[in-house]
């Protein structure tokens, strides 16, 4: 097959984890601009290292690359090597991390445009998910992301504070286009057969920023209401969870939580809308306040109709205000976060407004639809710009 457009994600897909969510919307926008595509994804377990589902084709890398920074430089190979084979046809390219983006940018003679999609910063995050990694190895890898920034064509970003995370970079604001992610309102789903009766929820992945303990903490705090449960949706599976849950039992939590371990996306909806709230307990670390984010697991409880309990970001106020569609609390602090749950339990109709106005507010402004908009237009963009310019 050969492409005219190609999109390269150092990601499992697909997975139960938020960013095969996002990956999945801006792939399909771009293949759906450019009639058909190459997607160049991590892999493993029984997913085929290739596959082709009409114009659309898939492949995986699997390479068993122990050392993190190996599998890293084995990915640029990788996606290097699938570039040259398309290089002829090849109109634009977007990549998702600066392993992906080097060798996209790197190639001799390029003549297709790329565009940079910046969610994270390795050189910011690979302290909080791998904090023994050298200071000049982090060095090397934000002068990498330096020259890729500069190397494209455009930098697409989550939200507001990822794109003053890259303009500290020295990227131009003209070249920057902040396409935050979206949600679509879900039909009303069955209560999932293994609900408990009453619960909260949180939705996600287990790492230290998603701020896990501090909930934990707050709900060893709402032990007199004893008919209430916490429910985990975790998109990763048990073993991740072990130091979570010694913690659970050390606060004498552990009979009062339900764990559901790679909860499949498609089942997240039922949950969320049959809980009394979800929670979003974000961590005031550089991961979220310097590089930025744009969380998921809140935009998908609003659309669900069900109010958020959420910790008072900027990244989080991009998404919700303060007691119009849920309630924003000071980060870190479980009283506080405590409290704000048990006022919106103890006010049920306070919570049914909040959460229909949440809905109301994704519906109108925050879908996947018009994300995808935003990047349609950056892609028309860059495919009016000639050819020649290189």
């Amino acid at each position: 097959m050969r492409h005219r457009a190609a999109y390269f994600a150092f990601d499992l897909f697909p997975s139960t984890k938020g960013a095969a969510v996002h990956i999945a919307q801006m792939a399909d926008e771009l293949f759906t601009h450019f009639g058909g595509g190459l997607l160049g994804v991590t892999g493993g377990g029984s997913l085929p290292s290739r596959q082709v589902e009409g114009d659309r084709e898939i492949v995986r890398f699997g390479d068993a690359v122990p050392n993190l920074l190996g599998r890293f430089e084995a990915f640029s190979a990788w996606v290097a090597g699938h570039v040259a084979a398309h290089a002829g046809t090849l109109e634009l390219c977007h990549v998702r991390d600066p392993w992906g983006a080097l060798p996209v940018v790197s190639a001799p003679d390029r003549r297709y445009r790329v565009v940079y999609e910046v969610n994270g910063l390795p050189s910011i995050e690979l302290r909080h998910t791998r904090p023994g990694v050298p200071e000049r190895t982090l060095a090397k890898i934000r002068e990498l992301e330096h020259r890729c920034l500069h190397a494209a064509d455009a930098i697409i970003v989550p939200s507001r504070v990822n794109a003053r995370a890259v303009r500290a970079y020295g990227v131009p604001d003209e070249k920057i286009t902040v396409v935050p992610n979206g949600a679509d309102v879900p039909e009303p789903r069955p209560r999932p057969e293994d609900a408990p009766g009453r619960y909260i929820v949180y939705v996600g992945a287990l790492q230290p920023w998603q701020g896990l303990d501090v909930l934990l903490r707050a709900f060893a705090r709402l032990a007199d209401l004893d008919d209430l449960r916490l429910v985990i949706c975790s998109s990763v599976p048990a073993r991740r969870a072990k130091p979570l849950r010694r913690l659970a039992r050390h606060l004498g939590v552990e009979d009062r939580i339900e764990w559901r371990f790679t909860v499949p996306h498609a089942q997240v909806a039922a949950w969320l809308e049959h809980a009394e709230l979800s929670v979003a307990p974000l961590t005031a670390c550089a991961r979220n306040l310097d590089q930025g984010c744009a969380p998921l697991k809140v935009l998908e409880s609003m659309a669900a109709g069900t109010p958020v309990v959420a910790s008072d970001l900027p990244v989080v106020r991009e998404l919700m205000a303060d007691r119009e569609h849920g309630r924003l609390v000071p980060a870190d602090r479980p009283a506080e976060l405590a409290r704000a749950v048990r006022v919106l339990l103890e006010y049920p109709d306070l919570a049914r407004d909040l959460g229909a106005r949440a809905r109301e507010h994704v519906a109108g402004t925050l879908t996947w639809a018009a994300s995808r908009a935003r990047l349609a237009e950056v892609y028309r963009t860059l495919s009016a710009r000639p050819v020649d310019r290189w």
